[in-house]
This record gives C-alpha cells, structure tokens and sequence, in this order.
C-alpha cells in the first residue's frame, strides 16, 4: 500500500510539472483537421474533420488524471475566494426547527417559499438537483468523481470546511449543467429544470429582511456562521437579480451584465456604496438562454449560443462571469486564478472531453437505418452548410458485415474551421443581450489578465448536432418542444407546450417526434402544474426561425411527413 501511494505521488508530482500543450484561444483559432471547403447558400463554408476533445495533447495516463479532477472541480466549487455562501451549520438548525418556532415564523414572513421546505431534501429537489450515480448503469458516458471524495449531498452541492463546526456551502457548475436522463446521470448535459437563479432570488430577500443579531439570537449561530452570514450579505449588494421568463431557462447573462452596474467604472469594477445602479436595458429586456451541453465545447472556436466570446478559455471566462454574479471583490479572484492555474486547466480538459449520451444506448435498435440513410440524403441537401458532415459506418464498403451499433455509429464529423454566426430570424432578444454590457466586461482588468474578450454577435453559432436527439426542447430559449417541430415552418410550431422531467422513456419521450409528447400525452403531475407550461406569445420566448430552409422556391413547404420522420431518424444516430 505504502509502494502504491508512492507512486501515485510520484505521478501527480510529474503531472503537476507538466509543459501542457499550448493553446490557442485567440479570435484566429481553428479547428485542427483535415479541410474541405464547399459553397452554401452563396457562401463559402470551411470544414475541419477534427476538434479540440484532448484540448491540451495529454498521453492517456496524463488524461485519465486532469478529467478525474477536472470531474471533481465541476461537482465541487473550487474557487475559495467566492464571498456569497450559506452558513450550512445554521440551515441545518434552521431545518430541524419545530414548524411552529419564532425562527419559522420570522422566515415565513420574509422568504414564504424556504420556510416552506421541512429539509434539504425539499429543497435540493426544487432547486432540480440531481442525486450521484449508484450502480453502472446509472453512470452516464462521461466520469462523475465519487460523492465520498466530495459530498453527501447531490451533485451541484459544494461544502466548505466539511466535517467541522463552520461548514459553509455553495453551488458549482453540476447545478445547472447536469441532467437525470431516464435514470441515467450525464455530467455537461443542460439541467432541464434549474432554478438556481430563483436561489439567489430566495437568498437575497432573506438577507435584505434580516440582520447579524437577529440571524445570531433565532438560529443560536456560531462566530463563524454569522461571518459567512455577514459576508453573503455584504457580497449580495452588488447582485442584482432578475427572474427567468420561464421554468428551464436562466438569467445568468443579465445577472452579470445588472450587477456590473452596481460598480464602479473602474478596471476592477471595485464595490463603492450607491446610490442606485446605473441604467442597463437587461432590467427591462429578456435576455434568457438555457444552460449549454459541455460536449460541443471541442468542435468551437467562439462560445455561448450567441458565439459572443471572442477569445480566452470559456471555463476561465466561465469563473470570471459567475463570481461578477456572486458580488466577489475582482483582485481577490484575479489573484485566485491566477494562482489556481492547474484547477482551470483541469476543469477544461475535463469539459472538452465530455461526450454526449448515445440515442441506441437508451433505445436499443429503434432506429430505422433505411430511414436514417433517407435523412442522411435530406440533411445533406439542405443542412451541412450551417451544421457540418457527420460520416456513417453505413457508408463503408464492408457494412454488411458490421452489427447494428457499428452501422449507425459517426466516424467523422466536419465542423467549421472558425465558428461562424448565422442569422436564422430566430428570437433576437438573447443575441442583444452582450450589447448592453460588452465594454464592462472587456475595461476589466481580470479579462484582460486571463484574455478574455467578448463582442456582440448578430444571430446564434449553429450548434454541432452530436447528441442533438437529447437536447429537447430546442432553440436557445426552450421555444420548440421537438425535433419534428424544428423541421416545420415557424406558422404551424405549437404556440405553447407542457414539459415534463425525463423520468418514463414510454410516457415521458415522444421517440418519434423526438421530444415532448403532446400535450394531452403529458402526466397529470406535470399537465396541472402551470410551471411546466411554454408559452411562445412572450417577449424573449418567441418560437420563430429557421423557417427559410423548410420552405421550397415557391415558399411551400419542403419536408413531407415522412421526410421528417427520415431525417429524424438520422439526426438520431449521432
């Protein structure tokens, strides 16, 4: 045992003095690969055939360790200097409360909803966290750390000073970027129903409404519960909140871009007492967006839906924008990682090597390969311009001797060298959001030192469509509940749609239309619940879009019902 232990210091000793392979985040960086060019609707397009997925050329041993960490940094918050945290010790009284106590009372009147819950439990499912994986397989494809290593509590949860009197707590990347898919936990896949920023919400009208004393005598907290107390409190004025539109989306963007403006004009965005904020459009205008899937990261060379990242590491950029939205004093985090270099690069060989969950994995031999190769023909005259070439083992010269999973299975996929912007005429209100804070964020001092820069972008990135079968619903703002409807003009879209958690693959997934089922299909639970009804009527929630490329020169419509069905087929097997 001690010999074991021996090397395995010796390992991380000759990792931790690692050359990584340098890495080209500038606004000039290109896919790797092979390069074929062709002509799409009157432009030319550029297509690589490889991706960034081992991000710094590790050798398999040096991989297998940075994603093993890098897994235990996105369930585990490790930015020590964040100053917005729950004093855990204090809840946990809180909690375990009779329900008629003054502290119940007193909570009730200023935060109805928390004093609602009777445990953490409540709230850690309201919150839409996920529990670890149990058995094989309820692990998904990509490495999830051992909660042992990390927590008791679900994933997402992140605990400071455990297993001491001053525990503190907070959120990581899991909160909002990990899913329950029929059973199956996928880490980098979007969280279908987070309400972390209605967390912060809850948090900030429990602060405002109360003070030190008080939190001490009704809670009987210790000295270090009140300083987390009196930390969070302090950090939360520089937050401003806004409410997502609906149940799945997030308003992170305008958590960022709102609580800059709580700050001074400076290069460190220092914290000064005001008066009031300074004027920003993102109070009034949506700005919402669902959380993004970890496994296209590899195949982009600009990142968020609106491809408003323009150069710098996302994971680094990542950091910077969620502790503006957590009140943290700008020094202390520029010092932090800059010293904490081998933490993001973890985190960031772990993200880009993240793969998504696989339709026959889930739903064994269901595709149709003649239907497939049918939609393969469609997608390939009317999509591969926006969304790349995905090559099929179907298309080998010995495929008679392959089995079903080998047949379907994707041997290369070609995406753009640089990723580019396209204007679809879907709703615009995301892709306007970074002009109302742009110049905050690129002034910084902390951007320029970890070379992050951002620039407004006229419509959407087209996404690469690897695991796009799991992504339901779809669009940027959760507007179209499935494939089928993503395939038919915008006119005949359903204006509304009820969701429902992935839980019963018969009642829960129409296969077919790949996505919700129709309403009427919908449970009970979820059908009388209006927290789970879409409405595209609203501002920012609009369906419109991707429209001219389902129509035919004399604008009818270019996709029959099977043609829909064919393509889905395909769109399946990647």
């Amino acid at each position: 045992m001690k010999c074991a232990k021996f090397l395995t210091t010796i390992t991380l000793c000759t990792i931790s003095q690692l050359v990584l392979a340098q890495v080209d985040w500038s606004h000039e960086a290109k896919l790797p690969g092979n390069k074929i060019c062709f002509e799409s609707h009157g432009h030319e397009v550029c297509l690589k055939d490889s991706n960034r997925e081992n991000i710094y050329q590790l050798n398999e041993e040096q991989l297998n360790i940075y994603i093993k960490k890098g897994s235990e940094h996105a369930l585990d918050y490790p930015v020590e200097v964040s100053e917005l945290k729950l004093p855990k010790k204090a809840l946990d009284k809180f909690f375990n409360s009779d329900s008629r106590s003054p502290l119940r009372r007193f909570i009730f009147k200023i935060a109805k909803k928390i004093a609602n819950f009777s445990s953490w439990e409540e709230l850690y499912n309201w919150i839409g966290l996920h529990d670890y994986p149990v058995t094989i397989a309820e692990q998904g494809p990509n490495y999830i750390a051992s909660p042992q290593d990390i927590t008791t509590e679900p994933m997402g949860v992140s605990i400071y000073d455990a297993h001491t009197n001053f525990e503190s707590m907070s959120f990581s990347c899991a909160t909002c970027h990990s899913s329950d898919l029929f059973g199956v936990k996928v880490l980098g896949m979007t969280n279908r129903f987070p309400r972390a920023n209605e967390v912060f919400i809850l948090g900030k009208k429990a602060l405002n409404s109360s003070n030190a004393l008080l939190f001490k005598l009704l809670i009987g907290a210790s000295t270090e519960d009140v300083k987390t107390y009196t930390k969070s409190k302090e950090a939360m004025k520089y937050v401003q909140l806004k409410k997502p539109l609906t149940l799945g989306l997030d308003t992170s963007l305008a958590q960022v871009g709102l609580s800059l403006a709580l700050r001074a004009e400076d290069e460190y965005a220092t914290k000064i007492p005001r008066r009031r904020a300074r004027q920003n459009d993102l109070l009034s205008k949506p700005a919402d967006s669902k959380p993004a899937v970890w496994w296209n990261l590899k195949f982009k060379t600009k990142w968020l839906s609106d491809g408003s990242i323009v150069s710098g590491n996302p994971v680094h950029t990542n950091f910077l924008w969620n502790e503006i939205g957590r009140g943290v004093d700008l020094k202390k985090l520029e010092r932090w990682l800059l010293e904490n270099n081998k933490t993001i690069e973890e985190l960031t060989a772990y993200v880009f090597h993240t793969k998504s969950p696989k339709f026959n994995d889930f739903f064994p031999e269901k595709i149709n390969i003649d239907s497939a190769r049918r939609g393969e023909k469609l997608y390939l005259q009317n999509c591969k311009g926006c969304h790349g070439i995905y090559e099929k083992a179907w298309s080998n010269q010995d495929v008679q001797e392959l089995s079903y999973s080998e047949k379907i299975k994707t041997t290369k996929t070609w995406y753009h060298e640089k990723t580019p912007n396209i204007d679809v005429n879907t709703d615009e209100y995301r892709s306007q959001g970074m002009n109302y804070f742009a110049n905050d964020l690129n002034r910084l001092k902390i951007s320029k030192s970890i070379g992050t820069q951002v620039a407004p972008q006229k419509g959407y990135t087209p996404p690469p469509l690897v695991g796009i079968w799991a992504r339901w619903p779809y669009f940027h703002n959760n507007s179209v509940p499935t494939l089928y409807d993503v395939l038919t003009p915008d006119t005949k879209r359903p204006k509304s749609y009820i969701a429902v958690d992935a839980i019963d693959k018969q009642l829960d997934f129409d296969v077919n239309k790949n996505g919700y089922p129709a309403p009427e299909d919908i449970r009970e639970e979820y059908r009388s619940n209006k927290e789970f009804h879409f409405n595209t009527q609203i501002k920012g929630l609009s369906n419109k879009g991707h429209t001219k490329m389902m129509l035919d020169r004399n604008g009818n419509e270019k996709f029959s019902h099977e043609d829909k069905l064919d393509l889905i087929s395909f769109l399946q097997t990647l």
